[in-house]
Parts: structure tokens; sequence; C-alpha cells
């Protein structure tokens, strides 16, 4: 289950509470409501919006005379229909719409008069009762807000966090390199199973023959593997093609049938195996350094070494920001204690995702939700506080890294410059890709903003233990 928390509204006002229960009278437009503002437990408050006639009179008005407008009714010329019979038609429901909404209207304005932060939205309160939008004219509404809490965080260098990078070892710099050689490298005959080879193969059941029948040992694990291991062309073994395959989709696709196919055909095969391929790594010579990097950046095997060692280093560093930035929120969030105001936060969610989760679903996810959410708000204190912001070409920057990464996995490792401001143009203009972009980068500059006012050691760790500690968040 995906909570959607919608917009998170936070007003970035000075806190400004007024006494439990205080009365006031605000004048908008000169007209006058009463507003009380209650609390309702810790960080938590009520506030009571009572409109009168005086206050939506005008726009019911207004909103009768449209409804006269446009109505069609036998009998009545278009816009000659009585006003009395549209108010009795329409009068309950636009009265109902236009005191709701000039209530709601004046809690926003009133939240920013007063300087009140507050999380989440204002939504309708349970106390809520009932209306007689036919026979009153004065109502009182009732909402409920979650207050934002204050952030004192004192940081210095007693605050002490150690930065965890990985180190890069012979293996991981072989693999590396094997796999970003397939991109370029062939398939050529081989005579024997040795590793992870293409097979191609007949299967026989008594019932079904298939011939030319595709297995890839590439994507088996090394256990999965062992059968295969030393086999020749022309040898037979018996395979299930229910545990050969995970997926009816895969099983299908091997037995050159339809998935509602499967239903009654014998998983076990007797296979005899036809043909027998490896890759081939390319060899690195000048066709190889201008066809993968033609800009001309790499033009060697020990510059070609250097360059994946880079790579590395920049893949596994991130993976490093990563794990520093949860180790961050997390050690933060205990620092900053925050009294958030769980009950509402769960009645909010409940109701922007209007009836979608139950609350029983709400609060299976919700002890995640709230470390996201809290991290969240106090990325906003110190994007405030320390005056954080991320311009128009950081993000294109960040878009273009993202689309030459995409590029790379399709085996264009060296996208030309032009191309790639293209696709990021692409991405920023989309509205989800967009926001990620700027709140991952905004995000980078919170940290960095913090690691500039605390200890930070870095500790070089192996694969395994760096695995180890990712896996204890």
């Amino acid at each position: 289950m995906e909570l959607s928390v919608g917009r998170i509204g936070i007003i970035s006002y000075l806190c400004l509470p007024i006494p439990s229960g205080k009365t006031q009278e605000i004048r908008y437009n000169k007209l006058i409501m009463k507003i009380v503002r209650e609390q309702h437990g810790e960080n938590n408050s009520l506030i009571r919006v009572t409109v009168g006639q005086d206050d939506y009179g005008q726009e019911v008005e207004k909103a009768l005379r449209e409804y006269r407008r446009k109505a069609n009714i036998p009998g009545f010329r278009p816009g000659m229909v009585p006003m009395g019979i549209i108010r009795k038609m329409y009068g309950k429901g636009v009265v109902a719409e236009q005191s709701y909404r000039k209530a709601s209207n004046s809690v926003f304005e009133y939240l920013q008069k007063e300087g009140i932060d507050y999380l989440g939205d204002v939504i309708p309160a349970e106390e809520q009762g009932a209306f007689d939008f036919e026979n009153n004219t004065e109502f009182e509404f009732v909402f409920e807000i979650g207050e934002a809490p204050a952030i004192n965080l004192e940081l210095s260098d007693k605050d002490k966090l150690t930065y965890h990078s990985i180190k890069i070892d012979k293996k991981m710099h072989d693999d590396y390199r094997s796999n970003y050689l397939r991109r370029y490298g062939r398939l050529v005959d081989a005579d024997e199973v040795t590793s992870d080879e293409a097979l191609t193969v007949t299967l026989d059941n008594g019932d079904m023959n298939v011939a030319d029948a595709y297995v890839g040992l590439i994507s088996m694990t090394d256990e999965e593997r062992k059968p295969f291991l030393g086999k020749k062309v022309g040898d037979k073994m018996k395979v299930n093609i229910n545990e050969l395959y995970k997926t009816p989709a895969q099983r299908a696709a091997c037995l050159q049938v339809k998935e509602h196919e499967l239903d009654g055909i014998n998983p076990e095969f007797e296979m005899e195996i036809t043909k027998i391929r490896r890759f081939a790594e390319p060899e690195l010579n000048e066709e190889f350094f201008k066809m993968a990097f033609p800009q001309g950046n790499v033009t060697s095997e020990s510059e070609f070494d250097k360059y994946l060692d880079a790579q590395i280093e920049s893949e596994l560093r991130r993976e490093s920001d990563y794990l520093f930035t949860l180790q961050l929120r997390d050690y933060l969030l205990k620092k900053a204690d925050l009294k958030m105001p769980v009950p509402f936060l769960k009645r909010w969610l409940y109701t922007i995702n209007e009836g979608k989760f139950t609350m029983e679903e709400i609060e299976k996810d919700f002890d995640q939700f709230l470390k996201m959410f809290t991290w969240n708000y106090l990325q906003k204190h110190f994007i405030k506080a320390d005056n954080l912001t991320v311009t128009k070409e950081e993000a294109t920057a960040e878009a273009k890294a993202l689309a030459a990464a995409q590029f790379a996995q399709y085996g264009m490792p060296s996208a030309p410059d032009d191309m790639l401001a293209g696709y990021a143009e692409k991405i920023l203009a989309d509205k989800d890709q967009g926001q990620k972009i700027y709140e991952k980068l905004y995000e980078t500059k919170v940290v960095d903003d913090i690691k500039s006012k605390i200890k930070v050691t870095e500790k070089a760790v192996s694969a395994e233990d760096f695995a180890k500690l990712a896996k204890e968040l």
C-alpha cells in the first residue's frame, strides 16, 4: 500500500498561538465572522468558524442567478424561470456550498494572518455537528489542524557520524569490466557448458516436442547452474520446466506456446543440447575504443581500466551518500524528538485518500510514513533557516546525468551533449520527474549543510560490511 500525501502544506510563518478558547472577530471584505481556536490535544487544534447570511448571502444570490440563467424547465423560457422555483430547487445546496466555502477560506486567511504553522492540510473535524441549510442562516463549521512543532536543534562538532565508503576490490573491478564489455561482445559456439552460456535445446515429453528452445544460464543462480556444468552438445538430461522457469511467461516462451495453453502440459521433459554459445569479449583495439568512446576520451586499455574504476567509484559514492543520508535522518529525528500530532495525521491521511484505505491499513504503514513526513519537515526547516536553493542550472545538470545513465544502460556511454540536453529538458518538463529531481537536490543540499555543522569521519569498508550496515536501517 502506498499512502498518498498530496501537498504537504507548511505555511512558513512564525507560530503565534492564541490562548485556548479565545474568541476573535475577524473582518473580511467588510463582513464579520467569528473564529475560535481551541486546543485539542498536543499540537492539535480545532478552529470553529461561525458564518451568517451577511457573510455568504451575496455569493448565494449570484449562484442562484446563474442557475436561473442556465435553467431549462418545461413551461418557461430560458432565463425566465421564477426565482422562487430556482430557490426551491437549488437554494439548500447553494447555501451549503457557499457558507462552507466562506468558512474554509476564512480559516486559511486566519492561519496566515496569525502566523500559525500547520502540517498536512486543514480537514473537517469529527466534532462537526449537523446543519439545517433549509431553515437556518447561521452555521458553525469546525475544522481541525495539526500544529507544526517547534524545531530546536543545536548542531556542532559534538554531533558525530561516520560516512562509510566502499572499497573497490579486484573482483568488483573484474565483474564491472565483464558486464561493461557484454554490451559490445558477441556469442560464439562452445563445446562445453562452463558457466553462464546460452543453450539451444530440444525438449520432448512424449506428448510434445519443442525444437530450438532457448535456455539462458546467465539468469540462473550458481546452484541452479550446477546440473548443466560439463554438459556438451548432444548430451541429454531430465528437466522440470516449472522448476527451470519461475513465471508462466518464461515457461510459455521456452515451450513456444501461449500462457493459457500451459494448463495440462506435463512439465517433465527430456532435454537434448543442440548448441552451446558463450559470450566473447571484444578485442580492446582501436576499433573498439572508437565505437565505445566516440568522443576520444578513452583510447587504451589502461585508460579503459581507469575509466571503469571512476565509474565504479561514482556508483559506490551514490550508495554511500544514500546510506549516510538515512543514518543522518535517523540521528536527527532522534535528536530533534519532535512531538508530531499523530492522531491528526492519521485522520488527515484517511481524509485525503478519500476512503481508499481503511484506518487499519493506514495504521500498518504509519510508522514509516511518519518517519518520512518528519524528515521532510526537518528538511524544510533547514532550507528556510539556511536559505538553501536549487537553481535551474543545477536541476538541468542532474537531469542530464540521469539521461546519460539511461543512455549508458543501452550501450551509449558517451551520448552527445546536445542529445543529453534535449532529454534533460523533457525530464524536467514532466511534473513528477521534475519534482523528484528538485526534491533529491534539495535533500542533498540539506545533507551537505548539516555535514558542515557536525563532525563526519569517513571509514572505508568492504562491500559485504556495507551491505550489513544498510540492512540494519
